[in-house]
Formats: structure tokens, C-alpha cells, sequence
């Protein structure tokens, strides 16, 4: 059976520092994500020593031997050397039968690894099931950062796929196979509503994330994913509603067509708006007056910040003439200057003819 971090070592680099010293960039693969993680050999040093302490036994591989003599910022060779030492130590104590290296605090810090690293799979796969199966489509708040990462990409694909559904019950020709991909794409709104939910109850739940706490970046960038979400999970409502608002006012119009033609009168001409759009194509009278006007605002906004443009080039012009100004004066001081001397060079030279 494959362990469940993959680890490797593949390249160096050497720091920016005064003092430079070489980097060993560690490559980690997850079984649902992967990271690198950067030490250098007196971390190695310490890790092996945490390693015996924590565990009471020495780790089943030695660390390669220290170089009095040379350094590897200057021998590559050396570095090397290391290099494939330092990635076989971490192989060999990542691939032992025994566990308990691997179960230490000291070795989990070292590498970055969350806490339940060892039954990932498990717990990824539990925790997404119980965000899919909850009530709602959701269930409690997720609090473990790897979990909260695999439900926002599936709740990614959710909304994908209800795009996709909803593009196919447009393009279909038969009431039936409307009804069969509308019916699609609420399913997959109604998940994606009760992802969001765990999601977003997740970040508010700072006291699950436990000594995994995420930095205040990290947890602006993730509800900034909700938000997004969350609006395009609306766009979607929207325009699926709208849909099924179309439907509803075409086969009333068809009802209609058919009762005037039974009776033999013609039927009234609908809204004439010239060439439909495809924008346009799925809106009622209240929705394209709502399009004008976010199109309006739109255009206001480009003609502010061009106004904010132009304003912009004039404070520059204004400046510019400023300095020319004063290179003006500079330049007429200097004429000046030019002049006196030119009058004081001129004295001179007839003081040299009297005096020659």
C-alpha cells in the first residue's frame, strides 16, 4: 500500500540572507493536494532529535554527515550529495512499517501536515459526504481547512454542471426535455446553496479550526470565494427563474393562439422590438427594461472614470507647464549669468592689450 504523503526533494537554492546558506525545497503530494515546504540542514538536525526524543527510538535512516571542510553554497557537488541524503532520510522514515515517527508532533510541524494526515482520504471523503447529505445539502460547518478547499472545488463543478443544464434545457426543442434539465439545474442550485452554507458557517466558526487557524489573508480570500459563489449561484436562480417565467408566458400565448383559432379571429402581435438578442431573447417586457437600465448604469460608470481620466491629464498638462515655467526662468538666469561673464571676459581682454 502507497503511504499517503508522497515526499521528495528535487532541487536546492541558496538564500538571499548576508549570510547565504542553502535551501532544500521538500515537495509534497496529498492525495488531494500538494505543497513545498523550504529547510535547511540545521532543521533536518533538529527534526531527527525531536524525533528521538518524541518517540523513544532513532529514526531507520542517518542523516548524511556534516562537512567541516567545505560548504554547499560553493561545492555543488556537495550539495548534491545532500540533497539525495536528506530526501532519502525523509523516504525512509515516510515508508517504515512503524508508525510512530511519523505520528509525532515534531515530524508533523516539520512538514506542514495537518493532524489527521494519515486517514485522509477518510476523513476528506466523510467530510464531503456529510456536506452533501446534510440537511439542505449541507451539513455542519466545515472547520478542516484541506475539507473546506475540497467542498468549494466541488462546489464549483455543482454550478458548472447548472450552467450546463440550464444551456441544454435552452436549447431544447421538446417541453419534456425542458422539464428534465430544469429539474437538473435546481437540483444541482439546491446542493450548491447548502455547500455554501457549510462553507461560509465554517469561517465563522473560528474556534473549530483548532491549531490549524488560517491567517487573516487566507480567510478574506476564502469569503471572498463564497461571495462569488454565492453570486453566481443567483445569477443562476435568476435565469433559471426567468426560464421558467418564459415557458409559462409561452404556452399561455399558445393557449391563446389556439382558442383565437378556433374561433377564427386572429391573434394579437406580441412585442415588437426588432431583431431579439440573445440577451434579450429570454426576457419579458419588466426584465429588458431592467437590462436598459443596468446597461445605462454601466455606460455612466465608463463615462466617470473616463471623466476621472481626462481629469487625470489635465493635472498633468498643468504640472508640466509648471516645470516649464520654472526651466523658463532657470534658463534666462542662466542667459544672464552668460552675459556678465562674457561682459567681464570682454574687460579683461583689454586690460591684457593695455598691459601688453
Amino acid at each position: 500500500m502507497a503511504p499517503p504523503v508522497e515526499i521528495a526533494v528535487p532541487n536546492t537554492q541558496i538564500s538571499t540572507t548576508a549570510k547565504p546558506y542553502t535551501v532544500y525545497n521538500i515537495t509534497l503530494r496529498l492525495p488531494l493536494r500538494s505543497f513545498t515546504v523550504q529547510k535547511r540542514y540545521s532543521d533536518f538536525i533538529t527534526l531527527h532529535a525531536s524525533l528521538t526524543s518524541q518517540s523513544g527510538a532513532t529514526p531507520p535512516a542517518l542523516l548524511p554527515q556534516k562537512s567541516w571542510f567545505s560548504r554547499t553554497t560553493s561545492n555543488p557537488q556537495l550539495t548534491e550529495e545532500r540533497r539525495k541524503g536528506l530526501e532519502a532520510y525523509l523516504r525512509t522514515i515516510n515508508e517504515a512499517s512503524d508508525s510512530s515517527w511519523r505520528n509525532t508532533s515534531a515530524w508533523r510541524a516539520f512538514l506542514n501536515l495537518p493532524s489527521n494526515t494519515a486517514s485522509a482520504n477518510s476523513s476528506t471523503a466523510s467530510g464531503l459526504q456529510s456536506t452533501l447529505t446534510g440537511p439542505g445539502g449541507g451539513g455542519g460547518p466545515i472547520t478542516d481547512p484541506t475539507v473546506w478547499l475540497d467542498c468549494h472545488r466541488d462546489l464549483k463543478s455543482q454550478l458548472h454542471d447548472a450552467r450546463l443544464h440550464l444551456t441544454r434545457r435552452d436549447q431544447a426543442t421538446k417541453a419534456q426535455e425542458q422539464h428534465d434539465s430544469s429539474a437538473q439545474a435546481k437540483r444541482c442550485l439546491v446542493k450548491a446553496g447548502g455547500m455554501i452554507s457549510a462553507l461560509d458557517q465554517g469561517l465563522k466558526s473560528e474556534a473549530g479550526w483548532g491549531r490549524e487557524k488560517l491567517g487573516e489573508g487566507e480567510l478574506r480570500r476564502r469569503r471572498d470565494l463564497v461571495a462569488s459563489a454565492r453570486k453566481e449561484k443567483e445569477g443562476l436562480e435568476s435565469l433559471l427563474n426567468a426560464m421558467a417565467a418564459k415557458s409559462k408566458l409561452d404556452s399561455t400565448v399558445a393557449s391563446v393562439q389556439h382558442k383565437q383559432a378556433l374561433i377564427g379571429s386572429q391573434p394579437k402581435q406580441g412585442r415588437v422590438l426588432g431583431k431579439e438578442t440573445a440577451r434579450t431573447r429570454e426576457l419579458d417586457n419588466q426584465g429588458v427594461v431592467q437590462l436598459q437600465k443596468q446597461m445605462m448604469q454601466d455606460q455612466d460608470m465608463d463615462v466617470e472614470e473616463l471623466r476621472k481620466i481626462v481629469a487625470r491629464q489635465k493635472e498633468l498638462g498643468i504640472a508640466i507647464n509648471n516645470e516649464l515655467e520654472v526651466q523658463n526662468e532657470m534658463l534666462k538666469m542662466v542667459d544672464d549669468d552668460v552675459t556678465r561673464v562674457q561682459g567681464k571676459i570682454e574687460i579683461a581682454k583689454k586690460r591684457i592689450g593695455k598691459i601688453s
